[in-house]
């Protein structure tokens, strides 16, 4: 057991941690990191993101009185320091671990976490409706959102800036400009905040305001007309930072040191006193107090393995292999689009701040004039390829398929409405892990399958994927198409097969077999083959059928097992209900086939955190449960 450091262990909520003086805080915060650090140097879990607000966390929960203050965290990979000094430090190990706390803040976990959170964007917006609600009730705490200046590229950020300047709510926003968000940031707010954080002569007239004024209480409307009319001097010579901020009806304060607790404790303090929307500009350090963080601030956004937790050396035993790696599916979607863009030079790749996470960073860095990473703007990432459609262009916009979910209008209204040629590759398709349900790409076959001119596919291997990809943006193909494929690694380590055209809607027979028909899309087809060999070792010869497509079914093919098969079981790694298996039970009551069908996939529950086979066991769709379903329909007694 980790043991913490002395003062940390003196912390189990944020009440204990108010009843240290001011002079003691920087040695908690030393506590809180190396806490961190020792956890995840053990068990894993994000990592640069949390070591880099130990001093805000610290500050809101020393200034403020939560959790009846409430502190919103926008995506949330940011709250560990949040979670061991809000009664779960004795639980950190097991933070992301099946059965143990989630690795994001999770409403029915603590009263602390006064919104769940995973996707980006959304701490604003949220915060303002908890403040709006307190004013109405006559409740005079105070609601503070954190958001990173990546998150503050989304446009809802923008849409909630514009909507709380207008209210007179007790809403503080913490602004953690690291110039990071999980790859580097791009786009013009960043280049603006850069500015603001590097104009030494603006942090030198600012910092020499605040001492003159020193603190606010008590010094009224003279010091506010002061210092208004100091600032206007300069404004003249000099862009005044903040103005976006201050535009939008916001009281904006900064940029400071977001690592000085002392001064964040004491500019907190003040800010509390003053009413209505505020900003404050915090800029820190993504990965601070852990040098190989620092220095890489991507590679250490996440750490999955064990390492060293002075020098950040891998501790994992690397096994000797004789057989090469299967790739991942999303390394494989990497080097194709290359592939493809050299064979076709209307083809762009688009993905919104996920580079590194969907390997759309090789294009980048081959082909930066042909690739973009757009910010943390799904809607516009998807409206934006739709606009590239319209010019001939070939647009691959590859989104994790629960952050597809953020632009489904655009899907709807802006591409599939008027046919463009757009390929949406949706990484993460399925359960996604540690990362759990806020990432868990669990609705896409069944949200995509209910749109018209949409192609739905789902590839069981790396060659399938490839072969996709390349029928996707042939002429013939012109229109919506998407690729699903999940998280992980594939199944062929010799994946580079030459490319091979897969007609739309047309899936294959694996094997051939008797009794029962297995019917499975994408990489669970797999598991199916898996389940097949130990069936067949019990003498129970099922046939399997990798149908490819969701929409539009092969039809041929689904003739073909309905005359042959009256039992049929269906694998998807996606929700049950309007999925892959719901589009076979349909097809077989409008063409009057009668046969017993057991559907498995994602049950209609909110899937936990854990290993991918973990919830695959979960939800009763691995290969144990695919053995147990066949089993069931011819007869064979099962226990359990």
């Amino acid at each position: 057991m980790i043991q913490p450091g002395p003062l940390l262990s003196q912390v189990n909520y944020p009440e204990d941690l108010r009843k240290l003086s001011q002079e003691q805080l920087i040695d908690f915060c030393k506590d809180l990191r190396d806490y961190i650090i020792e956890h995840v140097s053990l068990y894993g879990g994000h990592f640069g993101a949390s070591l880099g607000v130990v001093e805000i966390t610290t500050a809101v929960h020393y200034a403020f009185n939560t959790p009846q203050d409430q502190l919103v965290w926008d995506v949330g990979h940011q709250a560990y320091g949040h979670k061991i000094i809000t009664g779960r430090r004795e639980q950190f190990h097991t933070n992301r671990l099946y059965g143990g706390i989630s690795g994001f803040p999770k409403r029915d976990e603590s009263p602390y976490d006064a919104f769940g959170v995973g996707h980006s964007s959304t701490s604003i917006s949220a915060a303002l409706g908890m403040a709006v609600a307190k004013r109405d009730r006559g409740d005079d705490g105070h609601v503070i959102a954190v958001i990173g200046d990546g998150a503050m590229t989304g446009g809802m950020a923008f849409e909630a800036l514009n909507h709380a300047g207008s209210e007179n709510a007790n809403l503080i926003v913490i602004l953690n400009d690291n110039c990071m968000s999980i790859d580097p940031n791009v786009g013009a707010l960043k280049e603006y905040l850069t500015d603001i954080t590097t104009s030494k002569t603006y942090n030198k007239i600012r910092d020499e305001v605040w001492k003159l004024l020193g603190k606010l209480q008590g010094i009224g409307g003279t010091a506010r007309s002061v210092a208004s009319k100091l600032e206007d001097t300069f404004t003249s010579h000099m862009s005044k930072p903040g103005m976006l901020f201050e535009s939008l009806g916001f009281r904006y304060f900064g940029p400071i040191d977001g690592h000085d607790i002392n001064h964040l404790v004491r500019i907190l303090d003040d800010l509390k006193k003053i009413p209505g929307p505020k900003l404050l500009h915090c800029v820190t350090v993504k990965g601070k107090g852990f040098a190989p963080a620092e220095a890489d601030q991507t590679k250490w956004h996440a750490q999955s393995s064990p390492f060293d937790k002075i020098t950040g050396a891998s501790l994992s035993v690397k096994k000797p292999s004789l057989d090469a790696k299967p790739p991942k599916y999303q390394d494989v979607f990497g080097h194709t689009i290359i592939e493809l863009a050299k064979q076709n030079d209307k083809i762009m790749g688009i993905t919104p701040a996920m580079p590194s996470g969907s390997s759309l960073k090789f294009m980048l860095e081959e082909m930066p004039e042909r690739s973009f990473d757009v910010g943390i703007a799904e809607q516009h990432a998807v409206t934006f390829s739709a606009g590239l459609a319209t010019q001939g262009m070939v647009p691959f916009c590859n989104i994790y398929s629960s952050f597809m979910q953020r632009a489904y209008d655009q899907v709807i209204h802006d591409v599939a409405i008027q046919k463009l040629h757009v390929v949406f590759c949706l990484d993460r398709g399925g359960v996604a892990g540690a990362d759990g349900p806020t990432h868990h790409g669990a609705y896409d076959i069944s949200y995509f399958r209910c749109i018209p001119n949409m192609v739905v596919a789902a590839p069981m291997n790396e060659q399938e994927l490839r072969n996709m990809m390349y029928s996707a943006q042939l002429e013939k193909n012109a229109g919506p198409y998407s690729i699903r494929y999940p998280r992980g690694e594939g199944v062929m380590p010799e994946w580079r097969t030459p490319f091979e055209e897969i007609e739309t809607g047309k899936g294959r027979m694996v094997n051939d077999g008797e009794g029962v028909a297995i019917l499975s899309i994408g990489h669970h087809g797999n598991y199916a083959q898996q389940a097949i060999q130990e069936l067949n070792a019990e003498g129970i010869y099922p046939a399997h059928f990798d149908m490819r497509f969701a929409k539009p079914l092969d039809e041929d093919l689904l003739h073909e097992v309905f005359s042959r098969f009256d039992r049929v079981v269906t694998v998807e790694d996606n929700t049950i209900v309007g999925g892959f298996g719901s589009a076979i039970l349909e097809f077989m009551a409008d063409h009057d086939y009668s046969a017993r069908v057991k559907r498995l996939g994602i049950p209609d529950i909110v899937m936990p955190h854990g290993t991918q086979d973990e919830l695959y066991t979960y939800g009763g769709y691995d290969k144990a449960a695919i053995m147990k379903a066949v089993k069931s329909l011819v007869g064979v007694k099962v226990q359990g």
